[in-house]
């Protein structure tokens, strides 16, 4: 017996939109595929990540997408042919396999390619999904057709003398595969006299769905994910007062600031929604060695900066969002431990609260560390900045102090800099008058990154040279056992010093 093959529309991008039947089959599969482009995001794996647990994922990552090459066709159908391969061999294995595709399977959507190539000889179903077309018409409030009127959907792709004439020759329209194509579609508008009856819808049911006349949008902004919508004209008001109320209120809608964790370095730390944030937004705001660690994306602008204008930084990317764009500030680890989440927050609540703000966790360098030899915050534990730019030294004393004498483990940030050489001896002093000499410290140095390192030394024996700005220590408490090479733990249950 061999497997089923299903074709399942998982909607726009809103995960509440896909159907009860997609939910179901998605958890329920052996093997889940999703098309990507090279960079790795996808758009469909991020709609169904909620509900992927054990199933085998198969990436179909396209040779080419929007750039030149010799034989386009050719690159392509060797892939189709490659991914229906590799598919093939799960439903002979008796797996089920579901393909996810973005909006419906059928509606300009990858997965037809592997249907005609499987459905002769394996057991298949067709799930549809809500179109983008359908989301774009919700998201603009306007009846896409009402009573005789003909709706013609229209890819971007035809040249623009057959998308004009297609478009003065039908009631309404939608046209999709905007990105790239954009400027030959806005031509097109206009020679049919379109074009101030056009409205514009990206990533619609998103939270950074953006919607505006379409002659009123940049171009360079645009991605793919984006429709060109001319609704219905039945009891349309089309006085030029009509139009310009219309156009005033898309134009008012704000963008927003998404604060986002990129993990401590390694690709596979990031989360899908980290990745689809990533992906959704026009620009690219942080420090500029975090900003090196996002995938090129030539639709978006990159903002870098150094590393000590936090609120600049912070208003900058406010000001752009308050503009009708999207931004994605990003932090190394999590951004709300020690980076740009409060930042954000505090400047947006002081000076921006019409801005939308949403936080993206990500795996902070503390759980990295910890996890590279075991468990040393297994128990209760605290996190403190060694850094006194923003605070006092003094009151890190007392925290520390504090600290070790609650007897916690202490995870330690920012330890040192070229500035700062002489707070990691201090803060040793200051642990050893509470613990033990021998109290493991796991010295954790760019982990994720090309140069980790990662050793466990006895706090006594701790040096304050081969500590620098890249590091994080974790230092146990009285529980903390070190049993082997390697290997660090504080029990979950503590009885108390010893």
């Amino acid at each position: 017996m061999t497997g089923t093959l299903y074709g399942v529309g998982v909607g726009p991008g809103d995960p509440s939109l896909m159907t009860v039947r997609a939910v179901d089959l998605v958890r329920g599969a052996d093997v889940v595929a999703y098309h990507c482009a090279r960079h790795g995001r996808s758009h469909a794996r991020s709609i169904v990540a909620q509900y992927l647990g054990t199933q085998v994922e198969e990436q179909l990552t396209y040779p080419v997408t929007t750039e030149s090459t010799d034989d386009y066709q050719g690159a392509l159908d060797a892939f189709y042919a490659e991914a229906a391969a590799r598919l093939a061999a799960h439903l002979d294995a008796g797996r089920d396999v579901v393909v996810i595709a973005e909006g419906d399977p059928f509606f300009y959507g990858s997965y037809m390619h592997l249907h005609k190539r499987l459905a002769d000889r394996y057991p298949t179903e067709v799930v549809p999904g809500v179109t983008s077309v359908a989301a774009a018409a919700a998201s603009l409030g306007r009846p896409l057709v009402e009573r005789d009127e003909v709706l013609t959907v229209l890819p971007g792709t035809l040249p623009p003398d057959e998308l004009a004439a297609r478009l003065a020759d039908t009631d309404a329209a939608a046209v999709m595969k905007l990105g790239r194509t954009f400027t030959n579609v806005r031509a097109a508008l206009a020679t049919a006299g379109r074009l101030e009856e056009a409205c514009y819808v990206e990533r619609a049911s998103t939270g950074a769905e953006r919607t505006a006349p379409l002659a009123d949008v940049d171009p360079a902004s645009v991605p793919y994910f984006s429709v060109g919508v001319v609704p219905s004209r039945v009891h349309a008001d089309t006085t030029p007062a009509a139009r310009a109320e219309t156009a005033s209120a898309m134009a008012g809608h704000l963008g927003e600031v998404v604060v986002v964790g990129l993990g401590p370095g390694a690709r596979d730390r990031l989360t899908p929604e980290a990745s689809a944030a990533l992906g959704a937004a026009d620009d690219v705001v942080g420090y500029a060695t975090y900003t090196a660690r996002v995938a090129p994306n030539p639709r978006q602008r990159v903002h870098a900066s150094d590393n000590r204008v936090e609120s600049e930084r912070a208003a900058f990317a406010l000001d752009l969002a308050r503009g009708g764009r999207r931004v994605a500030v990003v932090s190394s680890g999590d951004p709300g431990v020690f980076a740009m989440a409060s930042a954000v927050v505090e400047v947006a609540a002081a000076d921006y609260p019409d801005v939308p703000v949403r936080v993206v966790p990500g795996v902070s360098a503390a759980q990295a560390v910890a996890a590279r030899v075991g468990a040393p915050l297994g128990h209760d534990y605290a996190m403190i900045s060694l850094s006194d730019r923003l605070k006092p030294w003094d009151v890190v004393e007392r925290r520390l102090a504090a600290v070790a004498d609650a007897d916690m483990a202490v995870a330690l940030y920012n330890p040192a800099s070229r500035s700062r050489t002489w707070q990691v001896e201090t803060a040793r002093d200051v642990l050893l008058k509470y613990r033990d000499p021998s109290t493991p410290v796991v010295i954790g140095r760019d982990v994720d990154g090309p140069e980790e390192t990662v050793r466990v030394v006895r706090l006594a024996d701790l040096e304050p040279g081969e500590v620098d700005m890249r590091t994080l220590l974790i230092v146990g408490s009285s529980s903390t056992q070190w049993p082997a090479v390697g290997t660090v733990f504080t029990p979950r249950r503590h009885d108390g010093p010893r």
